[in-house]
């Protein structure tokens, strides 16, 4: 189902076209679909690469018990239509927002999942939107997202198009500059904002936001958009359009139902990031790193990992970043007992990490320390590196173990977690 491999049409130009779309969703999701089938159709026949739909291209409700009773999995009915169009239009698909069935769903919540789908017709990547809209101003507007959404947990990897890296967004993500810079760190030539913006906060920021973070990080940006009244709750700002990295608008949809085509240039790109080079004339040490975007866990294509001179089975990790994993221990001290370690295993000591890298470690450490307090029931924990052979390195491959302690672990005697880690291999 899912797919990293680049089809035969990923032999790229310099310039590409590409069609943004804005429509207006109902209840319907019949219509909604033939809505953007007939836009796609058009715009694959004019010669457009790829083909942005909005957030909410499924349907909007008027209600959350109506939205619930219509959300779908990714693999369900929808999405296999969208991927059969796909392939027959030979286009690849942005997809801007599915209410998604999954594991929260009986909870009353789903996710909002921007998918990309190439022009095979294979799903190339997935994005769960990651920051929550909750507006709540009494008498006028009411839109808290929480309510009836789960957050995405990850920044996803740019996806490799035929138009150029393409970074997964989601409306409200526009807001936050830093989740731009971890998608332009990773490589995106262009990001993506669909969207459903409510009309007073459309019309006093959208051109503005979408400028900004075109300019700032020196990527396209594509937004496509809802607009108009979607039933007496709920209207949308619309206004998509396609920034270049300059900062000019090269594409706007009008007051309906269309799609607004844009040339990506890449030799444009390139001569913008070289007149200013913002990139390399960077301060992080003054004000921090901010993290490439990696992709979610579970990556489906690896199914071993080295550990130092062991292999790891993909069935052994629970987590793993692009440049950090955690997994099971073998002779585990205590319950619960796991490792946290760098992907690349040249990295043999503390000292050999990249700022990068440490960061994201120990960002990792602090995320299955909460996980694995939770699962076995302890407010406490040990955290430890043996950091050479002198400390008891018995793998000589970077690693941090993560062990939730309990009252009476040891007869009481609490450090002998050392004597036992110093045995430990």
């Amino acid at each position: 189902m899912f797919t990293d491999k680049s089809t035969a049409e990923l032999k790229m130009e310099n310039k590409q076209l590409i069609a943004v779309c804005q429509m207006n969703s109902k209840e319907n999701k019949d219509e909604n679909f033939n809505v953007c089938k007939s836009m796609i159709t058009r715009a694959a026949n004019i010669g457009c690469k790829m083909v942005f739909l909005p957030e909410c291209f499924d349907m909007i409700c008027d209600s959350k018990k109506k939205t619930l009773e219509n959300i779908e999995p990714i693999d369900g009915p929808l999405i296999t239509k969208y991927r059969q169009l796909a392939k027959e239009s030979c286009v690849w698909l942005s997809l801007g927002g599915l209410h998604e069935k999954g594991p929260k769903s009986e909870t009353g919540k789903a996710s909002n999942a921007h998918i990309v789908i190439n022009s095979d017709g294979n799903i190339a990547s997935v994005y769960r939107k990651a920051h929550l809209f909750n507006l709540d101003i009494p008498g006028v507007v009411r839109l808290v997202e929480s309510e009836f959404s789960v957050s995405g947990d990850a920044v996803i990897e740019p996806v490799q198009t035929p138009v150029g890296k393409v970074g997964l967004g989601i409306c409200y993500d526009v807001r936050f500059p830093e989740f731009a810079i971890s998608m332009a760190k990773a490589g995106a030539d262009i990001l993506t904002y669909p969207s459903s913006f409510t009309v007073p906060t459309g019309s006093a920021h959208w051109e503005t936001l979408l400028r900004t973070r075109a300019i700032e990080n020196q990527c396209y940006v594509v937004a496509a958009a809802q607009y108009g009244t979607h039933n007496p709750k709920r209207s949308s700002f619309g206004h998509a359009m396609v920034i270049d990295p300059w900062g000019a608008i090269i594409a706007q949809c009008g007051e309906k139902t269309d799609f607004a085509i844009a040339e990506i240039d890449m030799e444009f790109l390139k001569n913008v990031r070289m007149k200013l080079p913002v990139w390399t004339d960077r301060r992080p040490e003054l004000y921090g790193h901010i993290l490439a975007a990696s992709t979610p866990p579970f990556s489906e294509d690896k199914k071993t990992f080295n550990f130092g001179d062991v292999q790891i089975h993909d069935y052994q990790l629970f987590y793993k970043t692009t440049s950090t994993f955690a997994f099971v221990n073998h002779r585990p001290v205590l319950p619960g007992h796991v490792l946290v370690a760098p992907l690349r295993n040249t990295a043999r000591r503390l000292s050999d990490l990249t700022t990068a890298e440490i960061t994201d470690l120990f960002l990792c450490v602090q995320k299955v320390q909460k996980a694995v307090e939770t699962e076995y029931g302890a407010n406490s924990s040990t955290i430890a590196i043996q950091d050479g052979i002198d400390a008891g390195q018995s793998i000589f491959h970077l690693h941090v173990h993560i062990i939730p302690r309990k009252k009476g672990d040891f007869s009481g005697n609490i450090d002998q977690i050392y004597s036992e880690l110093q045995k430990h291999d």
